[in-house]
Parts: C-alpha cells; sequence; structure tokens
C-alpha cells in the first residue's frame, strides 16, 4: 500500500510538472529519475523523454554527418556508376554534386533508379529528370525545429551549411528520431567515448574514423593531405573508391589499414600497422 502511496506522489508531482506552475526542465528530470528509480518508468521511456526534452537545445551540427564521410554521386555520372554507388554503399538517398562538393545540384532515391533498369526501357537515362531539389539548412538549427519541418514538407534529408554558405555535412530525419529512441548498435560498433588513437597489444593501433588528418600524422609520423578532407575516415573512403566493408584491407603510402568498424554512412574505426623497415647493415 505504502510503494502504490509513493507511485501515487510521483505521479502527481510529475503531473503538476507538466500541467501546474511553469518549472525548469532540470527540476522535471530529477523528478523523472525519481519515477523510475520508483519504478514507475523504465530506463527506456526515461532515456527517450529526456532525449525529447534535450532536442531543443541541440544543434544541426552536433549530429550531422560531416563533410568529411558524405557519399556523393556526380551530375555527369552515368546510370552504372550510379549503380555501382548504391550497392557499394547502401544509402537509399544521395546528394548529387556539381564542379565541387560545395555544389548541391540536387538529391537522387536510389528507388528512382529502379525503372531504368528494366530490360528494353524505351526511354533513355538522364540524372536531370530523377532528380530532387534538395534542402539546406544552417549548422545552428535546432532540432526540434528541424523535425517539425521535415514532418511539414515531408523531407527526409537537408544539406548542412556552414556561415560561408560551404557544405559542412548533411542529417536525415532517421538522425534526429535517433536523439530520442536512441542508435542501434550492431556487433560491429566502437565506443565512441573512448581515445581516438588506441594502441593495440599486437603492435597495431586502432584509429577512430573522425580522427583528425592531423592528429593521425602527429602520432604516426605520416605526411597525409587534409587540403580535400578533414578525418582519416574521409581519406581512406576516398582510396577504397566506395564505403567499406568490416575486413577490408588497403595500403597508403606505408601504412597498412583494416577496417574494423563501418555502418552504411561511415568508417567507425580502422586498425592501421606500419610495416616494419629493415635494418640498414652497419659496413664498419
Amino acid at each position: 500500500m505504502a510503494n502504490n502511496d509513493h507511485h501515487a506522489g510521483l505521479l502527481q508531482r510529475i503531473g503538476h510538472a507538466l500541467f501546474g506552475e511553469p518549472i525548469d526542465r532540470d527540476w522535471l528530470i530529477r523528478h523523472l529519475k525519481d519515477a523510475e528509480a520508483a519504478a514507475v518508468l523504465d530506463a527506456g521511456t526515461l532515456a527517450m523523454i529526456e532525449g525529447v526534452l534535450t532536442m531543443g537545445e541541440r544543434q544541426v551540427r552536433d549530429i550531422m554527418v560531416p563533410r568529411s564521410q558524405l557519399v556523393t554521386m556526380h551530375r555527369d555520372d552515368d546510370l552504372a556508376a550510379l549503380v555501382r554507388v548504391v550497392v557499394d554503399s547502401g544509402h537509399s538517398r544521395y546528394p548529387v554534386i556539381g564542379d565541387d562538393r560545395d555544389e548541391v545540384v540536387g538529391i537522387l532515391l536510389a528507388k528512382d533508379l529502379l525503372a531504368y533498369l528494366e530490360p528494353g526501357r524505351p526511354v533513355p537515362f538522364a540524372l536531370r529528370d530523377v532528380l530532387r531539389p534538395a534542402v539546406f539548412v544552417p549548422e545552428s538549427k535546432r532540432l526540434n525545429v528541424l523535425l517539425r519541418e521535415f514532418r511539414q514538407t515531408r523531407n527526409h534529408m537537408a544539406i548542412v551549411v556552414d556561415e560561408y554558405g560551404g557544405v559542412a555535412g548533411l542529417v536525415t530525419i532517421e538522425d534526429i528520431l535517433e536523439q530520442i529512441v536512441g542508435e542501434i548498435e550492431d556487433e560491429y560498433d566502437f565506443d565512441e567515448d573512448e581515445a581516438d588513437i588506441q594502441p593495440a597489444d599486437d603492435g597495431s593501433v586502432l584509429v577512430s574514423g573522425l580522427t583528425p588528418i592531423e592528429d593521425f600524422n602527429a602520432y604516426f609520423g605520416t605526411a597525409f593531405s587534409d587540403d580535400e578532407f578533414d578525418t582519416v575516415g574521409g581519406l581512406l573512403a576516398q582510396q577504397f573508391g566506395h564505403l567499406p566493408q568490416v575486413g577490408e584491407r588497403i595500403e597508403y603510402q606505408g601504412c597498412e589499414f583494416e577496417v574494423t568498424a563501418a555502418d552504411a554512412r561511415r568508417i567507425g574505426q580502422v586498425r592501421v600497422r606500419r610495416p616494419a623497415v629493415e635494418p640498414v647493415p652497419d659496413d664498419g
């Protein structure tokens, strides 16, 4: 009986918070955590409520896929090249660029290519016929505002631009919803809170795909260029020529890279090995 009375008291306080006198969000979250401790709410429900409450403070730049990790198509690509990108990356929507990565001319939906793959289709393929208009949003836009706009316009993707009008990244409605329901993880996910560069017991080094190229160069003594890409993941995606899967390997400028974590959008982590250099014989 006492336990039920305690639950009722918590619910009354939460109800008062929501429908009574205005209070601050921190007060509400504290009482929601009390409700979780009393088994009125489960941990998953509490996490989703907190996600909703904090969306008004988070900005697009906090969750966007950075420019260096984007999988794009070119407006001059033929049908075979476009299909190859879809097969390699597995996305459903792609920014289509013009002369450079700052010129986004539209969005291509992978499903719009299917009709052109039918044998004997009489209409020749032209990318401009299937391009959808691109939506552009600033890095500073609040997530709750963008989610409302996505729902009103039925858009699922927006190109994120910086203060100078350059492409900074990409955000989807799924990225926003994950802030509420949490990310669906698999066995290949890694802890993004861990250090970007971690020596392993076997002499290799685990490197996060989001590691700045400048930091990678400082650690390994390399001289990789960061003119076009800012992160190791972006640089390697270019070298592979596609978004690689876990287990794929590549050698680049004296380093061996093995992908140890990746999803449909980016390289999450790589294992780096540098071949041992044979010592020069001493003639003396």
